[in-house]
């Protein structure tokens, strides 16, 4: 007579994974494999035609050993099922019907049928740039390893053992990212009813964190000699000075400034604004930005080089190109600042200074950053863009600025 019921939740967990998979038996045919990863897989073997066969049940702990050994009683109905015509005692389902009937219930989208979902819906919201960085990331991390698993079937241990493979290649950053989409792809498959738990949750204390990248920026005291050494060189092209004063002046991303068009600006006007639209924006959201005087005077100056339609900063030999991406770094560093400066700096250094001023709201100051507010509350208080203070705000900022200068 055969043992059944020798598991237990506890010798479950206790068991360990070793360099080659084993596993334990619970008895009546139905065991446990365990991977050299941690993965622990229900399986069930029985004959079928005289062949020896094994039907999966599923992954401990989300199959439990009770819900495990249910199945395994369902499984042995189903290979053996009674006909009533009086003939045979048992009637045998062919092969296909049994797998059918048995593991029907269990079969579940793989995870790249599930990232792909998951993806179309979300990049919508993106940026091109940022939905070609999530896409790629986890075509070469992830779909590897779990692209083509059941995703009810993927376990913490393979979530660490992928994550793990990153870390070993010094990608800290990397991993950091990976881990929150695949977290974020799991809760989808989980509101979808693909599987019942999110095995990347939570994984942030067992993983390296990465070091905080420090955008260089200058001290405010060095800030004026800056300005004189940009007014005094004459061996850059009057747009990339232009528009070098226009980002310290505005302290928006060198993006949104690359791909500024005419149509977004309103320069003519009591109250001039720059609307940048949405899918030009980091997070997606419209952002205004009220021009000051200083602001204005310097669009008015580049409508002779770039004329009334199109960028407003495109490329000097060429107008229907935008400015390129490191035109604004190359002359920063040309005036002495290499590795000490970054035009993303000026965000920083901007920040630094309307803070320290005590003049403005923080709430102001990160609104005009265009930064994502995390505070659900804060977030619809901010709803109504503290446009006229953010007004007041950028012109005393341009006239400090124009006061260090002289």
């Amino acid at each position: 007579m055969r043992l059944s019921n020798r598991l237990t939740e506890l010798s479950i967990k206790r068991s360990k994974p070793k360099v080659k998979q084993y596993k334990i038996t619970d008895g009546e045919g139905m065991f446990l494999r365990i991977f050299p990863n941690g993965s622990k897989y229900w399986q069930l073997q029985y004959w079928f035609e005289g062949k020896q066969k094994i039907l999966s049940l599923g992954v401990w702990p989300e199959v439990s050993l009770k819900q495990a050994r249910e199945k395994r009683f369902e499984a042995k109905k189903k290979i053996k099922k009674p006909k009533n015509n009086g003939v045979n005692q048992f009637h045998r389902l062919d092969e296909n019907e049994v797998i059918q009937e048995i593991e029907k219930p269990q079969k579940t989208p793989t995870f790249n049928k599930i990232f792909q979902e998951w993806f179309t819906r979300q990049s919508v919201q993106w940026t091109e740039r940022h939905s070609r960085g999530v896409e790629s990331n986890l075509k070469m991390y992830v779909l590897p390893d779990l692209g083509e698993k059941p995703v009810s079937y993927i376990t913490k241990q393979d979530i660490i053992s992928t994550l793990r493979k990153i870390e070993a290649k010094g990608n800290y950053e990397t991993c950091r990212r990976i881990r929150q989409k695949l977290e974020a792809i799991f809760t989808f498959a989980e509101i979808e009813e693909h599987c019942s738990t999110n095995p990347a949750k939570g994984l942030q204390p067992i993983l390296t964190k990465p070091k905080q990248k420090s955008q260089n920026s200058l001290p405010i005291s060095e800030l004026p000699e800056f300005l004189q050494k940009m007014d005094a060189d004459n061996g850059t092209v009057p747009t990339t000075t232009l528009a070098m004063k226009f980002i310290i002046l505005t302290f928006v991303r060198t993006s949104e400034l690359r791909f500024a068009d005419w149509q977004e600006f309103e320069i003519d006007s009591t109250e001039p604004l720059w609307v940048i639209p949405a899918e030009r924006m980091k997070m997606r959201k419209t952002h205004h930005v009220p021009l000051s005087r200083q602001a204005v005077n310097i669009l008015k100056e580049m409508q002779r080089y770039s004329g009334p339609e199109g960028f407003v900063f495109p490329q000097f030999y060429n107008r229907k190109k935008a400015m390129s991406e490191n035109t604004l770094l190359y002359f920063s560093n040309r005036l002495g600042y290499a590795g000490r400066n970054t035009i993303h700096g000026f965000r920083a250094l901007a920040s630094t200074v309307l803070n320290e001023s005590r003049k403005w709201h923080p709430d102001v100051i990160e609104r005009q950053l265009a930064h994502q507010e995390s505070n659900k509350v804060r977030s619809a208080y901010n709803r109504a863009e503290h446009l006229e203070e953010r007004r007041r705000m950028m012109q005393w900022w341009s006239d400090y600025i124009y006061s260090l200068k002289n």
